[in-house]
């Protein structure tokens, strides 16, 4: 009973309920914990140790060294990288003052020899003529009788019908500044076989120093300019000084008459220095045309040189001549010239529709006489309407 009564006070003391049959057995255990007995299976249930980490096979010193010599190379590949990087960005030359000339993602001031892109096969033909529009000759006839006291010259072919005009266009004429076309070619030629390269100074010496068009003139002589640099001026404003430099730089006059020849061209030669104002220098607007269409087909410089002639020519500030006659979409990359006795323009024109046409019209005239101007003008616009009218025409067909 008097268990009974204990357990009844423990019940109402919101205790946890220990029965008495569980504490006899727990005094007992401790009596027998005192005894010496082998373990029962259940006892295994709590008689775990700890669990415990496992233990880390110990590395020889050889192995520890050598992951140490991996890891440094691999830190050390990581920050040369980086640094390339870096360095690569803060060291690369700044690009020219000129408008923008990269025909690609690859930089036009880079140092390293040029990889030389293998050119297209040379077409069959240099010209593509296959009919001569007489239509178009006959207006060019016409609006020169308007004008009797000058002289022109023109040759234009349409690369992609063979269709051409030509005015004269064997014909000699002072070259003006169009003879800087050829210059600029054989300075690419040059770069393609590694005998300069874009980046190197050149020094503007009193020899080479020239006046008329240009800014050159006016820098002190000892200036260096970059080749890239002064080849762009030679084309973009027609800079006298920088022609006779890349003149001088490629050999001079004979080397370059010598080339010229080579690639089939009779009439166009070097003989003075610029600005040759009396009209020394010669070619004729059939062998520019044709010196286009070489370059056009991958015949004379690799492509990339190719393309960066093209761009430097889309630069030519002096829009007043074959330009005005072109719809604003067409684009051209073209080189002027002008002298007292003449004046000239010649370039690739690319109609909006992709196709494209070489031009070269030059007009002998009297002292600086503007009809001259005009009559290129009124040359290239009919020209372009023609070209134009026969897409329109063959699209309705």
């Amino acid at each position: 009973m008097a268990s009974q009564h204990e357990y009844r006070s423990v019940k109402g003391t919101n205790q946890r309920k220990i029965k008495p049959s569980r504490r006899k057995f727990a005094s007992g255990q401790k009596k027998r914990s005192q005894k010496k007995r082998k373990p029962r299976q259940s006892d295994n249930v709590i008689a775990f140790p700890a669990q415990t980490q496992p233990v880390r096979p110990q590395r020889s010193s050889a192995e520890l060294s050598l992951i140490l010599i991996v890891r440094l190379m691999i830190f050390a590949v990581g920050v040369g990288a980086i640094a390339g990087t870096v360095l690569y960005f803060l060291d690369r030359d700044q690009y020219l003052s000129q408008p923008n000339l990269s025909p690609t993602a690859a930089s036009p001031t880079e140092t390293a020899t040029p990889v030389v892109e293998t050119a297209p096969p040379p077409a069959p033909s240099v010209l593509p003529l296959d009919q001569e529009v007489i239509a178009l000759k006959e207006t060019f006839k016409r609006l020169a009788r308007e004008k009797p006291q000058l002289k022109p010259g023109a040759f234009i072919v349409d690369l992609e019908s063979g269709q051409y005009v030509s005015l004269q266009g064997e014909s000699q004429f002072s070259a003006a500044s169009m003879i800087k076309v050829p210059v600029l070619i054989a300075f690419f030629k040059a770069w393609d076989e590694g005998r300069l390269e874009l980046d190197e100074p050149l020094t503007m010496t009193e020899e080479v120093k020239a006046g008329g068009s240009g800014n050159m003139q006016y820098e002190a002589v000892g200036k260096q300019y970059r080749a890239l640099e002064t080849a762009a001026k030679m084309i973009s404003i027609s800079d006298n000084t920088a022609t006779n430099m890349l003149i001088q730089r490629l050999g001079g006059k004979e080397t370059l008459n010598e080339l010229f020849a080579a690639w089939g061209l009779e009439k166009t030669r070097i003989r003075n220095p610029l600005p040759d104002l009396d009209g020394t220098n010669t070619t004729s607007p059939k062998e520019l045309v044709k010196l286009l269409a070489r370059l056009n087909n991958g015949e004379l410089v690799s492509a990339r040189s190719r393309d960066y002639i093209l761009q430097i020519m889309r630069t030519t500030r002096t829009r007043t001549l074959l330009p005005q006659g072109l719809d604003k979409n067409a684009t051209i990359a073209h080189k002027t010239g002008d002298i007292g006795s003449l004046v000239g323009d010649v370039g690739i024109i690319d109609r909006p529709s992709g196709k494209r046409y070489l031009a070269a019209i030059m007009v002998e005239r009297p002292h600086n006489d503007r009809n001259a101007n005009e009559l290129i003008r009124r040359y290239s616009r009919a020209a372009y309407q023609y070209f134009r009218n026969q897409e329109q025409n063959s699209f309705i067909e």
